[in-house]
């Protein structure tokens, strides 16, 4: 009897020590595996990726993202994976600044704001919709269908008229980059660092007014492709927290589109966000260009012998929209053959993986906290790596997380709450304002 009243008390002290830390009584299973862990936790959390690019061609009436295309994102790979938000990208990419470019820009920007509606819209309403706030998130997840946000990637195409800040806000953008891969009107880029060339030591005027604006309009402000003095600036300028919607830590891969320890620790400062990227060359540099250089010579052979020709990236722009399509499409497919080929080769080096991903999980939520560090793949913009290669691997993280003894609170945030956490507040900064 005193033995069952010991075992009893046990139990009892136990389920409450676990349930003081967060986790519900249910984490008790001795029989559960690790597997089946992570299947029940990755069901229970809602899973936000904050940056997937789009191709305005994937959206149309007869190929759009409800077909599981060759695009690393779409609605039967999300649902396959468990993959609940996807914040998709209105990107552009930087060009002259006059008011030409501004103007071509601006129509490659409204070109995406208007595929990301008709997909929700038109092609495929009963199984994603838009949301604005974290209140629609947790609505549209709840009632089953998929979750599209809308993330601004380079602020060029705004031009120098700041009513359209306005504009994009009520298109659903909800987090705007300043700049991208090259100054633009309102801030440095971090690709300065490759020559020390800067505009504007920082933000320009106009950029210290963009920071102004999208505070009053409750947008997201994100770093991650401005330089570090543009994102020192932005944080002493906000009232709001940022993030950065697709960076990693520097201190672990030495690259300028990742954040070294001073900023990660700014950006605790201000209560922001850094959602960790799933992006080879920016979570191992060594293990990537090994495996990059292999991976060229066989994609240039299986190219020779389908009479193809591969462009290196710098002379992507110099083609034509119509040479620009179909070298895309053959590059997709000689990917494809390429990692079919490769599969079980063992002299390829290893490619960077979901194991090399969560080392700057670790290392972030180690410096900064749990509260501060959040997921995104870049999918379709250069993301993905071994393991989470698209959408449909989407549980591979959550299982790895929980394999280096991530709870299902911390999982939980890291997935999304944080995110959602700070948006919140940049929309009740708005309101104050």
């Amino acid at each position: 009897m005193k033995n069952k009243q010991a075992l009893y008390l046990t139990v009892l002290i136990v389920t409450f020590l676990t349930s003081c830390k967060g986790e519900p009584a249910k984490e008790i299973n001795p029989t559960e595996t690790i597997e089946e862990k992570a299947q029940r936790i990755h069901k229970n959390v809602i899973t936000i990726d904050t940056h997937n690019d789009i191709n305005v061609d994937h959206f149309n009436d007869t190929i759009n993202y409800t077909q599981r295309l060759d695009t690393q994102i779409n609605l039967p790979k999300m649902e396959e994976g468990g993959l609940d938000v996807t914040w998709l990208i209105v990107y552009t990419g930087q060009d002259s600044l006059t008011p030409f470019g501004y103007k071509k820009a601006s129509k490659n920007a409204m070109d995406k704001f208007d595929a990301i509606h008709r997909l929700c819209e038109v092609y495929a309403p009963e199984r994603i919709e838009l949301a604005l706030n974290s209140d629609d998130v947790r609505r549209i997840h709840d009632s089953g269908k998929k979750v599209a946000m809308i993330g601004v990637e380079n602020a060029y195409p705004i031009g120098e008229d700041l009513t359209n800040f306005k504009k994009y806000y009520d298109l659903g953008a909800r987090y705007i980059s300043l700049s991208h891969n090259g100054h633009s009107q309102f801030s440095d880029s971090n690709t300065g660092e490759k020559d020390s060339i800067w505009f504007y030591n920082g933000l320009s005027d106009l950029g210290k007014k963009g920071v102004e604006e999208m505070n009053k309009l409750g947008i997201m402000i994100d770093i991650s492709h401005p330089s570090k003095e543009a994102m020192k600036e932005m944080i002493a300028l906000s009232k709001a927290p940022i993030i950065a919607s697709h960076s990693s830590s520097r201190a672990l891969c030495e690259h300028s589109r990742n954040l070294d320890d001073e900023q990660l620790l700014l950006l605790k400062e201000n209560g922001g966000v850094v959602q960790t990227v799933a992006f080879s060359s920016y979570l191992n540099t060594e293990k990537h260009e090994a495996r990059d250089a292999y991976m060229k010579e066989v994609y240039s052979k299986i190219a020779d012998s389908l009479n193809i020709t591969l462009h290196e990236r710098s002379e992507i722009k110099t083609l034509s929209d119509i040479e620009k399509k179909a070298f895309f499409k053959n590059y997709t497919e000689v990917k494809k053959i390429g990692k079919n080929l490769v599969a079980n080769d063992k002299i390829a080096p290893p490619a960077v993986n979901v194991s090399d991903f969560i080392d700057h999980i670790d290392y972030m939520v180690k410096l900064i906290g749990i509260d501060h560090v959040g997921i995104s793949s870049d999918f379709d913009g250069g993301g993905g790596i071994e393991g989470w290669s698209d959408a449909s691997e989407t549980f591979n993280v959550t299982l790895a997380l929980v394999k280096r003894g991530y709870t299902e609170k911390e999982i939980a945030k890291l997935w999304g709450g944080n995110l959602l956490r700070v948006l919140d507040e940049v929309q009740a900064v708005s309101e104050s304002l």
